[in-house]
């Protein structure tokens, strides 16, 4: 059709035109997505060898608001128009496109403005000499362009041959929202499948934390404790918060457990978030969500833990950590129940029970201005305090035969003695970290035994074991001799790897807490 370029088109070539347009339309509406671009290619050749252009360009509008090329056909000796987006230099061509305006170039000298400089440079640099852009539309909306060029002589643009064209353009422009429709579609369902994943992960997580139990963890022959499990008794059919206070692996997770599964929400899997083990910068939206966007890297909504244990029981392990500037948004949750995701407005109501622990001491931390006064209270409705398990050596023998019959179950070791001597050493020790302590040497002790007899050694216990018998009445004797000992070995250094804070497993806080409490001092 080369005299539709110069002048009125005869009638056999308007039908050939028509018939190439409703071929055209058909193809493109039955191509498979991922042959669109590839098919447009295509169509775009025939249309241009049809017209007699030399060249013929493609583009779409991305959401920056650039115009990249999709894709170019060219007679041979001219170049296509490389894909991707056009250099910035062309920003008044652009911008016409973008505002819907069709551009007829006959003559570049005459119909470029002044202030397209940088299309004026394009013209000289390749000779081009006529130049056709139709913006495309889709739903009333700019999503692309069309266009013509010609290198070889000046061409003209009649007024049907552009309404023509504009009409194969738009077929193109469809085909392609199409496409862009289809991959929101498959990326909507990416991130659905994520954030299944996501649920997946926090369900497996879950039912893989409520089977984690000390066997027969509550048992015990210790007075002390005993009276902990009567006041767990009561509190659990309740639904008070309750603060669990004592040392690093005294078994507060434990008892935390213990009253959630003699509770009414037993039904429910308790959420458990150690306050210290996740970074100040994340603890908020694990505790309380974010919105997609809410920070970067937030690529999908995400629901925090307070959220899944509606309903249920939530554990607050090492509370005492909690950021000062966080402490509000939870004290908002002890009080009403409710809370907003990061980064989002909608308020949230849920209904959970709070189960707090810390081996801090909340009142001295609210004296130092580290701990909101207002939150202690409310977490303190009914502190528990979880002895250690120095105050409970009536149940060294059960809980290490505990954890043998575990160990032995898990490692094919049936055992059948302990030696007397190996467990008195392990009633004369300190544990300075508690059952937790007691668990390791245990699981050392079987990975090193060879028979039915177990000899347990404390080999990464330095402190020499305590020559004093534990009574009701000489507790703090005890505790007063393993500090002034441990003190003394480090040349009274506290803090750092030499110090007795490290060589009694304590935090240096606390054990400077301890030496003021039992008045000790370096001897003269």
């Amino acid at each position: 059709m080369p005299s539709a370029a110069s002048g009125s088109p005869s009638v056999e070539e308007l039908l050939a035109f028509e018939r190439m347009l409703v071929d055209l339309s058909a193809r493109m509406a039955n191509v498979p997505v991922d042959r669109v671009e590839a098919e447009v290619q295509i169509a775009q050749a025939a249309l241009q060898q049809f017209l007699g252009f030399d060249r013929s360009t493609f583009a779409e509008f991305k959401d920056d608001g650039s115009l990249a090329v999709l894709s170019s056909t060219a007679l041979e000796g001219i170049d296509a128009t490389p894909p991707g987006p056009l250099p910035a230099r062309l920003g008044w061509f652009i911008a016409k496109l973008r505002a819907g305006e069709t551009l007829i170039i006959q003559d570049p000298a005459e119909d470029l403005p002044p202030e397209a400089v940088g299309e004026a440079e394009y013209v000289q640099r390749t000779g081009l000499r006529s130049h056709l852009s139709i913006p495309l539309r889709v739903g009333g909306r700019v999503v692309g362009a069309i266009a013509f060029s010609a290198f070889r002589e000046t061409r003209n643009w009649p007024d049907d041959l552009i309404a023509r064209v504009k009409l194969v353009g738009e077929v193109f422009a469809h085909a392609i929202a199409r496409k862009r429709e289809h991959e929101k579609l498959l990326a909507a369902m990416v991130e659905i499948g994520l954030l299944k994943d996501r649920l997946e992960r926090e369900n497996s997580y879950l039912k893989q934390a409520v089977q984690v139990r000390l066997p027969q963890g509550l048992t015990s022959r210790s007075p002390r404790f005993l009276s902990v499990v009567e006041e767990i008794k009561q509190v659990a059919q309740t639904s008070s918060t309750v603060l669990l206070l004592g040392e690093t692996g005294s078994g507060k997770e434990v008892l935390a457990q213990a009253i959630h599964d003699a509770s009414a929400q037993r039904g429910r899997t308790m959420v458990k978030v150690n306050c210290a083990a996740l970074p100040a910068s994340l603890i908020e939206s694990e505790l309380f969500g974010r919105e997609k966007g809410a920070f970067t890297g937030a690529l999908a909504r995400q629901a925090g833990r307070f959220e899944i244990a509606d309903g249920s029981t939530i554990f607050l392990d090492e509370v005492g950590e909690l950021p000062l500037e966080l402490q509000p948004k939870l004290l908002r949750v002890l009080q009403e129940g409710e809370f907003e995701r990061l980064g989002g407005s909608k308020t949230i109501k849920v209904d959970a029970r709070v189960i707090a622990a810390t081996n801090r001491s909340l009142e001295q931390a609210v004296k130092e201005g580290k701990f909101r006064e207002d939150l202690f209270y409310r977490l303190n409705v009914f502190p528990i305090e979880v002895p250690p398990l120095r105050e409970r050596r009536d149940d060294i023998p059960f809980l290490t035969w505990t954890f043998v019959k575990e160990f032995g179950n898990s490692m094919g070791k049936p055992i059948e003695e302990i030696v007397e001597e190996s467990m008195s050493a392990l009633r004369d020790y300190h544990w300075p970290g508690n059952i937790r302590e007691l668990r390791n040497v245990i699981e050392r002790a079987m990975i090193l035994s060879h028979g039915p007899k177990l000899y347990i050694k404390l080999s990464n216990a330095t402190l020499r074991p305590v020559a004093v018998k534990i009574t009701a009445g000489s507790l703090d004797e005890a505790e007063l001799t393993i500090i002034r000992q441990a003190v003394e070995q480090c040349n009274w250094r506290i803090r750092g790897a030499n110090g007795a804070a490290a060589l009694l497993k304590m935090k240096p806080t606390t054990l400077e807490s301890r030496i003021k409490r039992l008045g000790l001092a370096p001897r003269r």
